[in-house]
């Protein structure tokens, strides 16, 4: 059953070279909170923006509400809405006029557009900062009325690319307080994100993403159950020893020493390692490491995690990359005063 968002073999390839997407494959579902996770560079926004037809494809289909992304791009984008990375907000102007100027771009006039501004300053919690120049709001205050922009035609698809970047943390809950209750209300919601945390708390399923490929599909739940194994961070103070690299002695003695291991991946410290009852093993890890001469700097064990996920199938860990930029732009990328 074709889904209200469907991608087959979504290649983009830019002018120089460079390819962004290599042939990746997904359906969204109608009513559902979808996640795209993956690290700065890893083709997430290239996809947004071939998605809500701001940039087109080099091969494959993509297809929203049964439109084409190319051929019906006009009607696909009065049924979406779209934030970006950057806060576009025209700081001159109070929260309600921003929101009013968005309903008459989108051919919203008299009654209907008082009462809907109303109702969204409400729904972001900006109701009493409403007559207020948005030049004076704070960071989340300007993500949340950014949002609220977008939403003012009732869209049927909300498409968020990195929504929480360069926010602090009680207003990143915040916005996603609000993104979940939108979801409730039956808006489907499309999200590029590097927050595990983001995913993991209101994605019913996600794709892992990275350098231009989906490298896992499924809900979180169901991707940390394929790990199957508790996950041992061990970081070594020595990068190297006599007789060669720490970590190629250390996975020599795990190997040798432990048949309970299903998984060694190297880590930014050095070594993660996977196994059942994975605390029980710390005591052993200890002494075998002692007796062959390898120091420990550090040590701990936890649940799998979507970071264990995306460490498996990628090999490497998602480091979160601040936009400091992202709540200080206007409305057409320059500083307002």
């Amino acid at each position: 059953m074709p889904g209200i968002v469907d991608v087959s073999q979504l290649v983009k390839t830019y002018g120089d070279g460079t390819k962004a997407v290599k042939g990746i494959t997904f359906t969204v579902n109608e009513g559902e909170f979808f996640g795209f996770l993956g690290p700065n560079g890893a083709g997430k926004s290239t996809t947004i923006k071939i998605l809500t037809t701001l940039l087109q494809k080099t091969s494959g289909s993509a297809s929203v509400a049964g439109l084409n992304v190319e051929s019906d791009a006009a009607k696909i984008r009065k049924i979406i809405g779209v934030q970006n990375q950057d806060t576009v907000v025209d700081e001159d102007l109070t929260g309600r006029e921003n929101l009013v100027l968005q309903g008459q771009l989108q051919q919203m006039h008299g009654p209907a557009i008082k009462e809907r501004v109303d109702e969204l300053l409400k729904i972001v919690d900006l109701t009493d900062a409403a007559d207020k120049r948005a030049g004076f709001y704070s960071g989340g205050m300007k993500k949340r009325l950014d949002l609220a922009t977008t939403l003012v035609h009732n869209p049927k698809i909300l498409f968020l690319d990195e929504p929480t970047t360069g926010l602090d943390p009680q207003s990143r809950a915040a916005i996603w307080a609000y993104l979940k209750r939108l979801n409730e209300q039956g808006i489907t919601i499309f999200i590029t994100t590097q927050y595990l945390e983001e995913v993991d708390r209101l994605c019913r399923r996600l794709a892992i993403v990275d350098l231009g490929e989906i490298v896992a599909q499924g809900t979180p739940g169901d991707l940390k159950q394929e790990i199957g194994a508790d996950s041992i961070s061990l970081g070594f103070e020595n990068s190297s020893m006599n007789g060669g690299d720490v970590r190629t002695k250390a996975r020599q003695v795990l190997e040798k020493k432990f048949d309970g291991v299903s998984n060694i991946v190297d880590s930014d410290i050095g070594l993660t390692v996977y196994a059942k009852n994975g605390s029980y093993m710390v005591p052993e890890l200890v002494r075998a490491f002692d007796d062959a001469h390898i120091r420990l700097s550090s040590i701990g064990v936890s649940s799998p995690t979507l970071d264990d996920v995306f460490l498996k199938h990628t090999g490497k860990r998602i480091r979160v990359e601040e936009v400091s930029s992202a709540n200080s732009r206007g409305m057409f990328g320059r500083r307002r005063r």
